[in-house]
């Protein structure tokens, strides 16, 4: 472990650069996060799945945690997790740190984390599919978590809907169906939840999609954040409904997002 710019890095070969994203677009991802239908819908199904099935944690590790959006949502709902953050650039970790100050940040390749039997949870939101062996990532999250303890991921979903923009957010893959849940239970995990989202506006997803990949020429990494107040507004409404819809028992099969929640297995 080498210390840089006061955070300890267990990669730091990999602090400044990494092939799986562009260092530069944390400073455009927290200026737009906040107000986003996404971001927001998302944080909020992720709040409901984590009281819903693991109330009883003490720790939480955030892989990928980015600027530190996901991880400041999480610490004002369970005030008693102690929390920790990673993320494979230096740069993240500086907006990580003034959103959440109380939280433990440090650099690290998800693929060779440096903890056993450690957390209770870790969570990956919209991580994995920037990484090729994505399986040896979830190996490593079962050894860094306690017996029983709980994993929580959001992956994007159906290799259909790839286009420019999965090419601008350095993304390997997009998951099929059942393909996330498959690589759990062959990593030792056990599945508790798993739902689709942004289900209800799939066909909207899947339009804009068709159209960058007839469109042709350059288009920005977040281009597709970049809303009229007025749609965002009615876009977060729409995934409200999926929120409520979920809570209140359905399962979507199919949606731009898969969110997944398992439980580490041994023996």
């Amino acid at each position: 472990m080498t210390v840089i710019n006061g955070r300890p890095c267990y990669a730091p070969d990999l602090a400044r650069e990494s092939p799986g994203f562009k260092a530069e677009h944390f400073a455009e991802l927290a200026a737009l996060e906040d107000g986003h239908f996404w971001f927001r819908a998302r944080n909020k199904l992720i709040i409901h799945v984590l009281r819903r099935h693991f109330p009883q944690a003490q720790n939480m590790l955030e892989i990928g945690c980015g600027t530190g959006y996901v991880l400041r949502g999480v610490a004002q709902h369970f005030p008693q997790l102690r929390m920790s953050g990673s993320e494979i650039f230096l740069e993240g970790l500086s907006f990580a740190a003034r959103r959440v100050p109380r939280a433990d940040l440090f650099q690290m390749d998800a693929q060779q984390i440096p903890f056993v039997d450690e957390f209770d949870l870790v969570g990956a939101f919209d991580v994995i599919e920037h990484i090729a062996d994505d399986e040896r990532v979830l190996r490593e999250i079962h050894r860094a978590l306690k017996p029983g303890g709980g994993a929580l991921f959001t992956v994007p979903q159906h290799p259909g809907l790839w286009s420019i923009q999965d090419v601008h957010a350095c993304h390997v893959r997009r998951y099929r169906r059942h393909e996330l849940a498959n690589k759990l239970r062959s990593a030792g995990f056990r599945i508790v939840f798993s739902t689709s989202f942004v289900s209800l506006l799939l066909p909207i997803l899947a339009t804009s999609r068709w159209r960058q990949r007839h469109a042709g020429g350059e288009h920005e990494m977040t281009g597709e954040f970049k809303l009229p107040a007025a749609i965002n507004t009615a876009l977060y409404g729409v995934l409200r409904l999926e929120h409520w819809l979920i809570a209140m028992g359905l399962r979507f099969p199919i949606g731009g997002t898969r969110l997944i929640a398992a439980v580490r297995l041994d023996g």
